[in-house]
């Protein structure tokens, strides 16, 4: 489906119409973060109900945690309050049905997006949406400072339900 720019500023003037952005503070350190999958199906704010402003949404190929998206949400930390995120929820987003499972024809690539050598792939565990959010969720509570809730949460596409498969330790 193409959708024309005249069209998106339609849509746009109907948004701005709405006032609904008016007064939305800047995200802080506490701000509720997502990283989910490029997916179209699959965008994680209409996914989880999240209003705009409730929450600072990533997204990258199959949503992992990967070098480049730790390097990102500390980033982002330090825009929030000026120093990494010390508190707040990271929710890990895979899918069923997800596209980087065919992304296994071209190791050397899916492996530079993991930077890693092409033989350690199957640690990341690409092929099983549950197993690869389980990983992501160890990687961030490793990554992240301790007092970071860090969930991990799988959407199936056929149902449009999520079930929590790594849950939040402190929750």
């Amino acid at each position: 489906m193409i959708i024309s720019s005249d069209e998106l500023v339609r849509r746009n003037a109907a948004f701005a119409a709405t006032g609904a952005f008016a007064g939305l503070p800047f995200p802080t350190n506490e701000t509720l973060q997502v990283l989910g999958c490029v997916d179209s199906r699959v965008d994680p704010s209409d996914v989880l109900g999240l209003e705009l402003g409730e929450g600072v949404v990533m997204r990258n190929i199959g949503g992992r945690i990967t070098p480049a998206t730790l390097r990102s949400w500390a980033l982002l930390g330090r825009l929030g309050q000026g120093q990494p995120p010390r508190s707040g929820h990271l929710v890990i987003l895979h899918h069923t049905d997800c596209g980087i499972i065919r992304l296994a024809d071209y190791p050397e690539q899916l492996a530079a997006f993991f930077e890693i050598p092409a033989d350690e792939l199957e640690s990341k565990a690409v092929d099983d949406p549950y197993a690869a959010v389980r990983v992501d969720a160890a990687i961030a509570r490793h990554s992240l400072p301790p007092s970071r809730l860090v969930s991990g949460l799988v959407y199936d596409v056929s149902t449009g339900l999520i079930e929590i498969v790594d849950p939040a330790t402190q929750e």
